[in-house]
């Protein structure tokens, strides 16, 4: 044991006494390892960043509005707007066995809505009870819409977040009434704030009973369809099975309106599915840009290492034929460069991490624009770049204390 702290002096000794190029190569790699880690981290913020965005929309979700098709079968020149029904949300939802849950949406910009305190302009929509368990709507305050609501046509409202700050500013909203275009409703729940900064427009959805919305504001500009909808979501049972459910509804679509449901142009949706694997793409390859940028740092890192100790066997090498000759054996000669190696580079690559650690939680206090989070330490990054490094240290420093330990004496004594 005493061996081992009479080896760890000397190594202490050896650095201090060539200070200033022990500074360089551990800023060299204490930069490096800093520098990789915050890149990984950035990116690993913005993954799930891109991730949160995609869970307050809702789990699996899918949209589909009404659409164009081509007036004739094979004409490309004419088409005409279809808009989708109720009908076409009864069907999709009895004859489409890959879809889980849907709900039909009418969606209003122009009612205006009106409290005792201040008006507002957001968004109303008409939906079904069952719309919060396909998209994310969490509570802040009251309860959602239910079944007797829709029976019965009540004029219940459930206010966005925005909507409720607006309208009623520092007042209690739940209980209260609303005018939306002249015509009174109850303030039954709060949706709590969604998406993050300046972002509001979730937040100024207002939500009314699928019935009532309707009777009292029924989509414009359809045209002569009857009971027209502005968009449907829909889950498929599984998310492996997301494309297969949106056959199936373009099967639907294209049946009830008069088109070849295998034209692509002729729907206008949103699979959040797709989308989200495609960012998740996205994001494999910056990992695997962020990779070969983390090889290239870690390749210059033990380049530094490799040259110092190079430098410091060579300088050494006199040091090493007198120990020899007193009596030092191969391995307790290799050792010291070993431990040397070693510490040199956990040091730095500690001193790197900490820096990394202290400045992602710096920037964790600034507000994060959409669609990023606070980046944050990964921990197999870190072990990852440390522990290269560390090998190439100990590789750099055995592989010519090696030589020089099996130099004789007399040759190392003689050695400038």
């Amino acid at each position: 044991m005493r061996l081992i702290f009479d080896i760890f002096g000397q190594t202490l000794r050896t650095l201090w006494a060539h200070k200033l190029r022990s500074f360089l190569t551990m800023f060299g790699i204490a930069w490096g390892v800093g520098s990789l880690l915050l890149l990984v981290g950035m990116g690993e913020g913005f993954r799930t960043g891109q991730r949160k965005q995609f869970d307050e929309i809702g789990d699996n979700v899918m949209f589909i509005w009404g659409g164009r098709a081509p007036a004739l079968d094979g004409s490309f020149t004419g088409v005409h707007w279809y808009y989708l029904t109720l009908k076409d949300y009864q069907d999709v939802l009895s004859e489409c066995p890959d879809v889980k849950a849907a709900s039909p949406v009418i969606q209003r910009n122009d009612v205006r809505s009106v409290s005792d305190f201040y008006q507002s302009s957001g968004q109303i929509l008409g939906a079904l009870p069952n719309l919060n368990s396909i998209r994310y709507l969490p509570l802040a305050q009251g309860r959602w819409l239910n079944d007797m609501d829709n029976a019965q046509k009540r004029r219940v409202i459930v206010l966005g977040d925005e909507s409720r700050r607006v309208m009623f500013p520092g007042r209690p909203s739940v209980g209260s009434t609303v005018l939306l275009n002249g015509f009174s409703f109850q303030v039954i729940g709060v949706i709590k704030r969604l998406g993050h900064g300046d972002n509001t427009n979730q937040n100024l959805m207002n939500f009314v009973p699928f019935s009532t919305m309707l009777e009292n504001f029924p989509p414009l500009n359809t045209g002569e369809t009857v009971d027209a909808i502005s968009y449907m979501n829909y889950q498929p049972r599984s998310r492996e099975l997301h494309e297969s459910a949106q056959l199936e509804v373009h099967k639907i679509l294209g049946r009830n309106h008069g088109f070849d449901y295998t034209n692509p142009d002729a729907f206008d949706e949103w699979d959040t599915v797709r989308t989200s694997d495609q960012v998740g793409k996205i994001f494999d390859a910056m990992n695997l840009f962020l990779g070969s940028v983390g090889l290239v740092t870690l390749a210059l890192g033990a380049i530094g290492i490799i040259n110092i100790m190079l430098v410091a066997v060579a300088d050494r090498t006199r040091e090493i034929g007198l120990r020899k000759a007193l009596g030092a054996t191969n391995s307790s000669i290799m050792f010291q460069f070993f431990i040397e190696g070693a510490f040199l580079t956990l040091m730095s690559g500690g001193l790197g991490m900490a820096g990394a650690s202290g400045l992602m939680s710096l920037l964790s206090l600034l507000p994060a624009p959409p669609g990023w989070d606070t980046p944050r330490l990964v921990p197999w990054t870190a072990a990852t770049a440390i522990g290269s490094l560390a090998f190439a240290g100990v590789v750099a420093g055995l592989y010519p204390a090696s030589k020089a330990a099996h130099l004789q004496p007399v040759e190392a004594l003689r050695r400038e």
